[in-house]
């Protein structure tokens, strides 16, 4: 019974391992843009391995754009800004690299610094221009409606 619970123990351990080594991939990923869906989450045709492709959704670590579908007009406002700025961050060339890739709260979604081809940090160039403001992934502030 001891030997028992030891193996039941060392498998326990083991796996657990497992599964936080496979929390996050350190990447680079290679990724073409296929669609910016707001100012911080894109849409993306990742090419983690060779002749693989697969499209999933990229939450822009470190950052939280004003929604686009907030109640408040200069939150909207706001949020279209920001969308705009990370499709002409995107767009000239259309290939990212993806790097500290981990899974989201939500399912379907990877959470990830995304790295333009000159080797700006998407998410960094956002938040110096005072278009997002920055994320931990905890709660998120409530913003204040002017309108």
């Amino acid at each position: 019974m001891v030997r028992y619970l030891a193996l039941i123990a060392v498998l326990f351990t083991a796996s657990a391992a497992e599964a936080t080594a496979r929390e996050e991939i350190s990447g680079p990923v290679t990724a073409q843009i296929l669609r910016v869906i707001d100012g911080d989450t894109i849409l993306v045709a990742a090419r983690p391995w060779p002749q693989q492709t697969v499209e999933v959704y990229v939450r822009i670590r470190g950052i939280d754009a004003p929604e686009l579908k907030s109640k408040c007009g200069s939150v909207r406002q706001a949020g279209g800004n920001a969308r705009q700025a990370l499709e002409a961050l995107t767009q000239a060339s259309g290939t990212i690299q993806l790097v500290n890739i981990s899974g989201d709260k939500y399912f379907g979604r990877i959470v990830a610094d995304v790295v333009l081809p000159d080797g700006r940090s998407a998410g960094s160039d956002l938040l110096l221009a005072g278009l997002v403001q920055p994320y931990d992934g905890g709660r998120k502030m409530v913003p204040v409606c002017g309108d």
